[in-house]
């Protein structure tokens, strides 16, 4: 059994003090977000229930080396594919509909869980597996090959996807493919089939977004899609016009964020009235108090978590960890772009919450998870510095 100093040496103490960080300023800002009088429960104590629960998700993965996760990463795919499908079946009791979709599992003395956050996490170590067999089976590259790997990226991701949309959740369906996307880049396809392919899809959505503008009648009459449910694009795009319906989240959160000016109005102070502002809308809670210079530590704090993953992704010679690490990112980085982007009206509210500050169960635990992998790798580091690098 390793010594308690040898497990000391191979635990990753900077990315524990960059969580620590996190830590600090989701309890901060979710003690302040909860002291509005719609809120009934003590959102703070929960979270700090759930970052204590996570370090077990931690201590449970970091034991598990890359050949180890290797094994069980279609067992656990397949998990997430059966939990997914059957929130559609599932009588109310169990998955109620929240907010018109129906995304959770009602657990006794848990309250709810979402298990598309870990879904997240098992479509990464699925396409970091496909990506590496598919790279050592076939060491002459062809486009023949790179397209059978395209293929073969796409279904693993749009399973999942499809059984989301159907509950229906876009801002977990847009991490699916970020995730995809930031895969596909360090996969080694050619760009003679990639250049195509993100073409069609940049002239697709360009010519969705100029029918829902300019002539939405057309998809009405031709695709059955109702003006109004184009309600959340147009109030982003002019959210002062729609402030009383779909455009009062962002224009309070605007006058939040821009009243903290560069310093902010000092802690405890909250003059902007926000529902929500603990989950998804927790950086207008930060940037109203702590202005520029707070909202810029967080950020700061997200660019040093990404840069580490980084770095550990670079240092293994292990291309399935790597590929691990780029999933990761992926995922973390589109999370805090969406999150902020949709805050201060750069890119439309989906609902996804900001990574480890935001209040909630199984966001956390899924990013938790997700971190656990970048322990683990960081763990067996080691083992695989003096690998071959065949």
């Amino acid at each position: 059994m390793a010594s308690n100093k040898n497990i000391q040496s191979r635990l990753d103490f900077s990315l524990i003090f960059i969580l620590l960080l996190l830590f600090l300023a989701s309890c901060i800002a979710i003690y302040s977000a909860q002291t509005t009088g719609q809120y009934k429960d003590n959102f703070l104590i929960k979270q700090i229930l759930w970052y204590i629960a996570s370090t077990g998700i931690i201590a449970a993965v970091i034991t598990l080396d890359s050949e180890q996760l290797r094994k069980l990463t279609w067992y656990v795919y397949g998990f997430g594919l059966f939990l997914l499908a059957f929130l559609i079946i599932a009588p109310s009791s169990i998955a109620p509909v929240i907010n018109g979709a129906k995304s959770w599992y009602k657990v006794p003395a848990m309250g709810s869980l979402q298990p598309s956050e870990f879904v997240k996490v098992f479509i990464i170590l699925a396409l970091a597996r496909i990506i590496d067999e598919h790279h050592q089976k076939n060491r002459v590259k062809t486009l023949k090959t790179d397209f059978w790997l395209l293929v073969k990226i796409g279904i693993v991701t749009f399973i999942p996807l499809l059984l989301v949309m159907q509950q229906p959740d876009l801002g977990t369906s847009l991490v699916f493919i970020a995730i995809m996307v930031g895969m596909i880049f360090i996969s080694g396809i050619s760009w003679k089939i990639l250049t195509p392919i993100f073409g069609f899809g940049i002239m697709l959505i360009s010519t969705i977004f100029y029918f829902v503008l300019a002539k939405p009648e057309i998809l009405e009459k031709y695709l059955g899609v109702k003006e109004y449910q184009f309600g959340r694009i147009y109030s982003w795009l002019d959210p002062y016009n729609y402030q009383s319906t779909t455009g009062f989240q962002l224009t309070k959160s605007l006058l939040a964020i821009g009243s903290g000016e560069t310093a902010g109005k000092g802690y405890g102070t909250r003059e902007v009235y926000l529902p929500e502002s603990h989950t998804d809308f927790i950086f207008t809670v930060i940037g109203e108090q702590f202005g520029f210079i707070g909202a810029s530590v967080v950020i700061s704090l997200f660019f040093l978590l990404i840069y580490h993953i980084t770095k550990v992704g670079m240092g293994t010679k292990n291309q399935y960890n790597s590929y691990i690490c780029v999933g990761v990112i992926s995922m973390i980085t589109f999370h805090v772009f969406q999150n902020i982007g949709m805050t201060i009206g750069l890119l439309p509210i989906t609902g996804i919450p900001l990574p480890f500050v935001s209040y909630g169960g199984s966001s956390l635990w899924g990013n938790m998870l997700a971190i656990s992998l970048i322990f683990s790798i960081r763990y067996h580091y080691k083992k695989y510095m003096f690998a071959s690098s065949d």
